[in-house]
């Protein structure tokens, strides 16, 4: 269960990771995922964090918009570029 407040801070430490601003930073540089691949189904995360993600995505609950930034930000690469 996620708690506080959602923000890419707060689920960054529900998945137990570094959850500072340039810890978020590199993560999103150095994990840039191709256009086919979805955010929950991404190589690099574990099979709990997968689970979390999609749960509270597709569960459309108060953290979707969150998680949903997370996914345009790793997918940022793969963008056709205006």
């Amino acid at each position: 269960m996620i708690v506080g407040s959602p923000s890419l801070e707060t689920l960054f430490e529900q998945l137990g990771l570094d959850s500072s601003e340039e810890a978020i930073e590199t993560f999103i540089h150095t994990h840039q995922l191709p256009e086919n691949v979805k955010l929950g189904d991404a190589p690099f995360w574990t099979s709990g964090q997968s689970q979390l993600l999609k749960e509270k995505w597709h569960g459309d609950d108060e953290w979707a918009p969150i998680i949903d930034q997370l996914n345009t930000e790793l997918h940022r690469d793969s963008m056709p570029k205006a």
